[in-house]
């Protein structure tokens, strides 16, 4: 079992002390991170006791610890999955070399953009959601908001770490910049667009942890099969992490779904605003627009950067090892879509610049097993009513279809067609508006707001009656 040193002021698995001058660097940062934490992270609950888990290993087994902790005492830390002996690079030019356990000097330039680009994410995620603790629908729902949020930053840890122990003054540079650009921020937005993206409710939440997360979970999984071997073992510790953030979203939404549907069935109606649920055409609407935005985060369909990353071995496929190619892919293709006139259709192109829409594709297959499973609870309560992904060229601002409209049957349309239907697809100021209206907190022990149902059950085997945040 690889166990993590807490006597250290930054805990960590990665042999900090014996790096006199990177942790003295990590101590330079450490006040700075704080001091971003107090202003951007949860408001106005820095205080509280919060039942949180924490990293104590990163064997597979007990990896983590229980118990209430306040955020800023969170033991953010450096812990990078176990090394495999003998590991070397599974795919590209360098294939079946020995794996990289220092920077590539001839990559160091994309390297470094690939580890900060994702290391902006984690620290956006937290300033996006930093209000929604005082519209909690219940206390189980509070802590695990409080989870996700203590766990981007330690996320945000994991790369700052990367870029000062192999980069230099450019990296403790680049570590600098991600504490100083803010979500949303006119002049110093974050990297990507989503990420810049207002979260005002928990339905939009739900809606990003759910999407926009696993944008994430693919992403980490590509650079965990990094030729780099200290990026690959700290994405695979990351993944661990991850799956509750995914689970927040896939189960949250599906507990929106099952009290939309109990208030339909005890109503007999569609209309459950007045009743103060959230109605399955406006669950549809949020849908639509989150997946669309998290779709865009994959970048163009065709992408030279995505080829270049492959060849180079810095960033492979989701699960490369268990593709049967040749794990070069100079030779073959892949189906993309393509516009032909007012049509969608698709065309072979060579494999390697479509590895953003293969990445995509395994991400839209993903989400679509989630909208099954809350398909199926609305078929439990015999309602004739289905939720669908919309088209992945609807709603889209970057690639193929960032120049047209299309509707989410995949039709192209004219401006004036999207002009006119566009609010049946996506949330209107009035839903934004309604749904505003329900976030009103609730922090009863056991209590749960009235438009989301109550989970199947508690967190780490305690009851879902179990205290999880201290509020007195």
């Amino acid at each position: 079992m690889a166990g993590i040193d807490y006597s250290e002021r930054i805990p960590n698995n990665v042999s900090l002390a014996d790096n006199r001058r990177l942790q003295r660097a990590l101590e330079e940062w450490h006040p700075k991170f704080l001091d971003w934490w107090m202003q951007m992270g949860p408001d106005g609950f820095q205080a509280k006791d919060v039942y949180l888990r924490t990293a104590v290993s990163v064997d597979a087994q007990g990896w983590a610890q229980f118990d209430y902790v306040k955020m800023p005492e969170y033991r953010w830390g450096l812990f990078l999955a176990e090394p495999e002996a003998g590991r070397t690079i599974g795919f590209g030019d360098h294939m079946g070399a020995p794996a990289w356990q220092d920077v590539p000097g001839e990559y160091r330039g994309v390297l470094r953009r690939l580890i900060v680009t994702q290391g902006d994410t984690e620290p956006a995620s937290v300033e996006q959601q930093r209000h929604l603790g005082r519209t909690c629908p219940s206390l189980y729902d509070l802590r695990n908001l409080f989870q996700i949020n203590v766990e981007e930053g330690r996320h945000l840890w994991a790369m700052v770490y990367l870029l000062d122990a192999y980069f230099g003054r450019d990296g403790r540079e680049e570590s600098e910049a991600l504490l100083q650009r803010r979500s949303g921020d006119r002049d110093k937005p974050r990297i990507l667009g989503a990420f810049n993206e207002k979260t005002p409710d928990w339905l939009s939440y739900l809606m990003f942890t759910y999407f926009t997360d696993r944008d994430g979970k693919y992403q980490l999984a590509s650079l965990a099969e990094s030729g780099f071997d200290p990026l690959s073992r700290t994405c695979r510790f990351m993944l661990t992490e991850e799956a509750h953030h995914l689970f927040v979203g896939e189960t949250g939404i599906g507990r929106v779904v099952q009290r939309t549907c109990e208030l339909m069935r005890e109503a007999k109606t569609d209309d459950v605003r007045r009743l103060g649920g959230i109605d399955l055409a406006t669950l549809q609407r949020y849908i639509n627009f989150h997946y669309s935005v998290s779709l865009d985060l994959f970048g163009s369909e065709i992408s030279t950067n995505a080829a270049n990353f492959y060849t180079m071995g810095l960033k492979g496929r989701f699960e490369e090892v268990k593709k049967r190619d040749d794990h070069r892919l100079k030779d073959t293709t892949y189906a993309v879509s393509e516009l032909t006139g007012d049509r969608i259709t698709t065309r072979e192109a060579p494999a390697l610049p479509s590895l953003n829409e293969r990445l995509r594709d395994d991400y839209i297959a993903d989400c679509q097993r989630g909208l099954d499973r809350w398909n199926q609870v609305i078929k439990k309560h015999e309602i004739d009513q289905e939720l669908r992904l919309p088209h992945r060229g609807f709603h889209r601002a970057i690639g193929l279809f960032a120049e047209v409209k299309v509707a989410p049957d995949g039709r192209v349309l004219s401006e004036a067609e999207w002009d006119a239907r566009k609010h049946e697809w996506l949330p209107t100021e009035a839903d934004q508006a309604y749904v505003e209206s329900l976030m009103q907190p609730v922090t009863e022990i056991a209590r749960f707001a009235n438009w989301i149902a109550p989970p199947a059950r508690g967190v780490n085997g305690r009851p879902v009656e179990f205290e999880y945040v201290r509020l007195a």
